[in-house]
């Protein structure tokens, strides 16, 4: 696959392999555009959150080459990934939050860790929480929350430093539809500030409520483009 200067995310015939078992990622090829949204679709075992720990750096692949942000990542040392991580926000299906940490505190923790002072982080925090409904549960801890409460408070932390990309594994998969369709409109908010936004889902219904995005399809490891997403730099205007 040729180069672009103007991606953001770049795999070539990326495989990936847990031990000796057979791949659960093969040739995996793909250019994510800065400013574009993706839904990353496909089966339960299709390998879609693999593929999404090999976007948020939590996993090195096999085989084959990534570029992010401009620089070759194979060749990076491990103490230089948290830099990168830091430019990611990631939405997990388990949310993993900080337990001892109220909402507010965990919402906070990305600002506090780039270095932004207190005085300058309570109002985002707090339009964050309150944004997501939650702003009345900013004292309550991850475990006297429900699920979909923890959910929300796992996408605030995800988007409140603005990442250049944002990886979401099954966002909505805790809450109602209604919540559902206000964290997509979310997310294009954040999208349409430029951050590139990469949702994997098996709903085929979310596909739908956001037509400017384009989809990447996982069957058994193996990526299908059924909008032309890996094919051409997306036509939108940012």
């Amino acid at each position: 696959m040729s180069g672009s200067e103007d991606s953001i995310v770049q795999f070539d015939n990326v495989g990936l392999r847990y031990g000796t078992d057979r791949e659960v990622l093969s040739d995996i090829s793909f250019t994510l555009y800065p400013g574009s949204f993706y839904f990353l679709t496909g089966a339960s075992g299709a390998g879609k959150t693999s593929m999404l720990k090999l976007l948020y750096l939590a996993q090195r692949p096999t085989r084959g080459a990534i570029r992010m942000f401009g620089h070759d990542l194979i060749t990076q040392p491990r103490h230089a990934l948290p830099e990168f991580r830091r430019r990611i926000g990631t939405v997990f299906q388990d949310f993993r939050l900080i337990p001892h940490l109220s909402a507010f505190d965990n919402v906070a923790l990305p600002l506090r860790v780039s270095g932004i002072s207190e005085s300058d982080i309570q109002k985002p925090v707090s339009d964050m929480l309150d944004w997501v409904g939650l702003d009345h549960r900013r004292d309550a801890r991850p475990a006297t929350l429900s699920g979909g409460e923890q959910q929300r408070v796992a996408i605030a932390r995800a988007v409140i430093a603005r990442p250049e990309i944002l990886v979401a594994d099954e966002p909505t998969g805790n809450v109602d539809p209604d919540m559902a369709v206000k964290l997509l409109r979310l997310f294009e908010a954040l999208n349409r500030l430029g951050t590139t936004v990469v949702v994997a889902t098996h709903d085929v219904q979310l596909l739908r409520k956001v037509p400017d995005s384009l989809i990447m399809r996982l069957d058994k490891g193996a990526l299908s483009d059924p909008t032309g997403a890996l094919r051409y730099p997306p036509r939108r205007g940012m």
